[in-house]
């Protein structure tokens, strides 16, 4: 990123990691050799004499691993300014190589891969830095150290941290979103989630997630199960996991997956709150799709009477908020009351269907002129 600023820090020693976290800080000590010879290229206003000064200062203190890294780093930079990104990546992957686990060098590189349109260096560099400010604080305390003191100083830690790490995140999963081929996309996600395991796009990556795996892409529900129930262990509440489970688990025919699709449906539920004053359009969406997700379980354990309400509570919360979800809470409850011989209600229902462009139009269509003919024939 640039225009960084870093700061020679006033201390004893030349290069530290937080016993308390995982995070890599360069720190030059006042005084020292390093010091004198960075205070001298500080000076240089000719780009190109400043470089030359930073290209001996790493040749120069190449045991000092602090030195190398935030030498290099300035290189990286010059060469980023002067429009060189190849040349920029290269020296900021030096830099890297000195100080590894450096969030404010991995989002300088993310930025850089950025330019480049590169996602999959960004990626690269946007899972190191969210792995590494997961650690912090999951190092081993410092003997004599308080619990309060060691939860305080991680604490500060990720807040100083925090923009560089929502960088990272940002650009990672700008990079699923852009890109084409499944295999990849999937890769990406994985690796995403594991870095960012509390994501703010938790819910979009799920939706990716049902995207590459489901049909059309891999149409591989196995993987999509076993990565919606490892995301559940680590977040047991993770509404937008719980609806994709519940949604592939409706799909199969085993009574057991019926049965499991319901009650995560049912737990989304709960945890929506769909019915309370502070609902908001994220919490009305995702009950209004539990409860079509529920009804159709219903359907498929032979419960068409109890499946109904659920259709209907669903095309109530998802009407004018997601046409796909509410077209097809509407060919399911459509379907149910035709199933019950209740034809006017399933005409009513099919009708609204129909008129939504989509990849349910047809199939409400065809559904609408049998329940038509049935009706015509008097059943």
């Amino acid at each position: 990123m640039k225009g960084r600023v870093f700061f020679l820090m006033l201390t004893v020693v030349l290069f530290t990691t937080l016993s308390s976290a995982q995070l890599d800080h360069i720190v030059i000590a006042a005084g020292t050799p390093e010091d004198q010879a960075l205070q001298e290229s500080s000076k240089e206003t000719d780009p190109q004499k400043k470089l030359a000064l930073y290209q001996d200062f790493v040749q120069k203190f190449s045991a000092n691993p602090a030195a190398v890294a935030y030498g290099n780093w300035q290189i990286s930079q010059y060469y980023q300014n002067a429009g060189d990104l190849p040349k920029a990546l290269e020296y900021g992957d030096k830099a890297l190589a000195a100080s590894p686990h450096n969030l404010d060098i991995l989002v300088s590189q993310a930025g850089i891969a950025q330019q480049m349109k590169d996602d999959g260096k960004i990626m690269g560099y946007a899972e190191k830095g969210g792995l590494a400010y997961e650690s912090i604080g999951k190092a081993g305390k410092p003997e004599g150290m308080s619990d309060t003191d060691f939860a305080t100083r991680a604490s500060q830690e990720k807040d100083s941290a925090k923009s560089g790490h929502d960088f990272l995140e940002g650009v990672a999963f700008n990079a699923i979103a852009d890109e084409k081929d499944a295999k990849t996309r999937m890769s990406y996600i994985e690796r995403f989630t594991a870095a960012f395991p509390n994501s703010q796009f938790q819910e979009q990556v799920s939706q990716y997630v049902m995207y590459t795996l489901g049909p059309g892409q891999l149409n591989d529900s196995a993987r999509l199960i076993a990565f919606g129930e490892k995301s559940l262990a680590a977040s047991p509440n993770s509404m937008p996991t719980l609806l994709m489970l519940a949604n592939t688990y409706v799909e199969e025919a085993k009574p057991a997956s019926i049965t499991k699709a319901a009650a995560y449906s049912q737990k989304v539920i709960g945890l929506a709150k769909a019915d309370q004053a502070d609902a908001d359009r994220s919490r009305k969406l995702s009950a209004g799709v539990a409860h079509s997700t529920l009804g159709y379980a219903y359907m498929k354990q032979d419960k068409t009477a109890a499946a109904v309400p659920e259709f209907k509570s669903a095309t109530a919360l998802l009407k004018g908020q997601d046409e796909t979800a509410y077209a097809l809470a509407l060919y399911r409850l459509g379907f149910a009351y035709a199933k019950m011989s209740k034809t006017t209600e399933a005409r009513e229902a099919l009708n609204e269907a129909v008129k939504i462009a989509g990849p349910l139009q047809q199939p409400s269509r065809e559904l609408l002129e049998k329940v038509n003919s049935a009706r015509a024939k008097g059943k």
